[in-house]
């Protein structure tokens, strides 16, 4: 089913109502903030925050009377309204007036303020902007991205260090602004100058989540060098092609992250069928650094060549994984015997063998992982997994055992009308179920080759009039069977995914 995401009416409390008139005419409310109870100023951020008054957003930051200003706390759904900001982009002027309040108050001495005495007891320390949305699709231009965001802040940062310095008494009470940082080869050189700036700076900067994009191995080393160990907690490293000798030169330094939680890597070949001497070498020192982690919880190895080299990687890890992702890494029927009899496969939340070939002789050994994950079993991506109606089938006994499954991917796999409907059918036990991500049914296409390659199924054109007439059906069985809150889609693109975090 097409399913385009819309943000219901949200439910507003008598007192989310007051704030918003209050905030209506934005100088008053400036002038009146010094009035206000302080238990008040989260419902007010989040209201000036939603509804663009940018100057009061700047004036709330300025004077700010807690030690932290979190935006996971403050944008979630409340008692007193029902949207959850965090969960739309946020607003390019509301960013940047939140950006200006901060650095107002760093240049507000402790003793002086614009409206209220900034109390060291009661001073801001600490701003979270960590949890902003990051889809990764095409933005409104009154959006920001995770990229405008890290931008912004790493100007702040650089302008914070070259601006002219207080005089003796005067100094600003140091702020820590805990962001989730995206750098590509583009922004690599500015944010490596905020990073740098903000050492012994009041404005300090601390990355919990680090995506790297298309960064060569020496600038992913720099950058991994400027990192405070203590406040890490995601390293994701994509489109790099790092290969394991790159790979043996980065690791050691992202394994000085002792509560790293989250490894993100891609384009790991380890083809133990044509061994060197020097690729061996490196994918035991990958190995031994894998050790040094304590902390891991999720790892991701997409498009990685582990064929029959699983039991090496996760043997090396100190505790299991609760979520694992190891899309078209060409895995062989023992590496998933040994996932299925690891100490991981009890405790994980969610599991992604996209791209790996399940119908022939991994179906057995994938139905045994799915057994021993059953009880954790959160979130499961079978993407491109040439599963057929006859495998679905065999499948469908175990599958219907994991009873907390929330998310179902089969996107691309070559399965009919009458798979689907069974699938649908057999689910109904599983009451946690939110959302089924599904193939367009073979019955939709026009002269399919069979069986039909996964680039076919993507790449081939349906027939809209009976896809239409399938989505009317799988609506109507939901709709009999109790079921109309469970999304049947085929769309890939939308925020449907979870991240392991939000799990």
């Amino acid at each position: 089913m097409r399913w385009f995401p819309a943000w219901p009416s949200a439910m507003h409390t008598l007192v989310f109502l007051s704030t918003r008139q209050v905030l209506q005419c934005q100088p008053a409310a400036c002038q009146a903030l010094p009035l206000l109870p302080r238990e008040l100023f989260p419902l007010l951020f989040k209201v000036a925050f939603m509804d663009k008054k940018t100057v009061v957003l700047r004036e709330l930051v300025h004077t700010w009377p807690f030690p932290l200003l979190s935006f996971q706390q403050l944008l979630q759904e409340c008692a007193h309204c029902s949207r959850a900001l965090l969960q739309e982009r946020p607003s390019t002027e509301s960013m940047q007036a939140v950006i200006l309040g901060l650095t107002a108050r760093l240049h507000t001495p402790e003793t002086e303020s614009g409206t209220q005495p900034l109390c060291r007891k009661h001073a801001l320390r600490v701003l979270d902007m960590t949890g902003l949305l990051d889809d990764g699709v095409e933005q409104d231009p009154g959006t920001m991205s995770m990229w405008d965001c890290t931008a912004a802040v790493a100007r702040t940062c650089i302008a914070q260090q070259q601006g002219v310095t207080a005089e003796p008494g005067l100094a600003p009470i140091p702020v820590e602004v805990r962001v989730d940082l995206r750098v590509n080869r583009a922004s690599y050189a500015f944010l490596r100058e905020a990073l740098r700036s903000s050492v012994g700076s009041p404005l300090r900067l601390c990355c919990r989540d680090l995506r790297a994009e298309d960064l060569p191995m020496r600038n992913t080393v720099a950058l991994l060098q400027l990192l405070d160990a203590g406040c890490l907690r995601r390293v994701d490293l994509r489109f790099n092609n790092l290969g394991l000798r790159g790979l043996s030169v980065i690791i050691p330094h992202v394994a000085r992250f002792q509560h790293l939680a989250s490894l993100r890597l891609h384009y790991v070949h380890g083809d133990s069928r044509q061994p060197s001497v020097d690729g061996e070498d490196n994918f035991r020192y990958f190995l031994a650094q894998m050790g040094r982690f304590t902390c891991l919880r999720e790892l991701s190895m997409g498009s990685s060549l582990l064929s029959g080299r699983l039991d090496q990687l996760l043997s090396t890890l100190q505790s299991p994984l609760e979520s694992l992702e190891l899309a078209f890494c060409a895995l062989l029927p023992e590496d998933l015997r040994f996932l299925a009899r690891s100490p991981h496969a009890v405790h994980l939340k969610k599991l992604d063998l996209s791209g790996n070939d399940l119908s022939g002789n991994q179906l057995e050994p994938f139905q045994g992982l799915l057994r021993a994950a059953a009880a954790t079993l959160l979130h499961l991506e079978l993407t491109e997994c040439q599963l057929a109606d006859a495998q679905l089938l065999a499948t469908l006994p175990v599958l219907t055992r994991c009873t907390s499954l929330r998310y179902l991917g089969l996107y691309g796999n070559p399965l009919s009308m009458a798979g689907l409907k069974e699938l649908l059918r057999d689910s109904v036990v599983q009451a946690e179920l939110r959302t089924v991500v599904h193939p367009f049914p073979v019955d939709c296409y026009e002269g399919l080759p069979w069986p039909p390659p996964a680039s076919v199924l993507l790449e081939a054109s349906i027939n809209e009039e009976k896809f239409a007439r399938v989505e009317a059906e799988l609506h109507q069985l939901l709709l009999a069977s109790g079921r109309a809150h469970v999304l049947w889609t085929t769309d890939i693109y939308g925020r449907l995914a979870a991240d392991y975090f939000s799990l």
